[in-house]
């Protein structure tokens, strides 16, 4: 929806109920796709929420303030056309991800990695059966391919909606595993994001905020919170 401008046509947006999910119509006519594709969504929250976001507009439609629509939208258009591709590229931030580099000095931030990053290695050892490699200082670390392979099979078991906004949630954070550990509940969206920022909030504590850093990261926020809240809007 980048760049694409409309001025309000519409009285009403509403959903209704067809085959594959619920479809978005406004004043009775269905949402497209930019790419032209129906927007049928797999659940009545989500579409619901996506009727909610077109209701809000005023006399200019502001694509920016609809997070739902854009993300159905690269779900219809983009996941569900490239899906292997999309899946291929999430999986491979297993190999970088950021829970797995670790700095070697000073001793109080390498142990509150430890402290706010070990317990959820642990626990994707529990659920999906691997150990991640942990490496310190700038040195890459590498992963066995059979690590990535189990994450990249569990990463192709999500729906192209799920996808989408699982998409989200690896690319802001910088880890596979602090996504899977929100969608699989086993973190809130909250505390992942603040175990994604452990090294930005010693920096903050030794030096001070930056307000240009603090904005950005303020909005960041935002985006990642948004993106588990479409997440879970497709369980229900």
């Amino acid at each position: 929806m980048s760049g694409w401008k409309a001025k309000r046509f519409w009285k009403e947006a509403t959903i209704s109920e067809v085959e594959g999910g619920y479809r978005v119509e406004l004043d009775g006519r269905p949402v497209r796709t930019p790419a032209k594709a129906l927007m049928v969504v797999p659940t009545k929250a989500m579409a619901e929420a996506i009727a909610a976001e077109w209701d809000a507009q005023t006399e200019e439609v502001k694509p920016e303030s609809m997070p739902i629509t854009r993300s159905a939208n690269a779900a219809l258009d983009k996941v569900s056309v490239q899906f292997d591709e999309v899946a291929d590229m999430l999986s491979a931030y297993g190999g970088s991800d950021l829970l797995c580099y670790r700095a070697d000095s000073p001793v109080e931030l390498t142990k509150r990695q430890s402290d706010e990053w070990d317990p959820i290695l642990d626990w994707a050892e529990g659920r999906f059966g691997i150990r991640l490699v942990c490496g310190f200082g700038v040195m890459p670390v590498t992963q066995s391919d059979e690590n990535l392979r189990v994450l990249r099979d569990h990463v192709g078991t999500l729906s192209p909606f799920e996808i989408a906004a699982f998409h989200d949630l690896v690319g802001i954070s910088g880890s596979l595993v602090l996504a899977f550990a929100v969608t699989e509940g086993h973190l809130t969206a909250q505390d992942a994001w603040l175990k994604s920022r452990v090294d930005e909030l010693w920096q903050e504590e030794q030096w001070g905020p930056d307000d240009e850093a603090t904005v950005l990261a303020n909005h960041k926020q935002g985006e990642f919170l948004m993106a588990a809240r479409i997440y879970q809007m497709l369980q229900s």
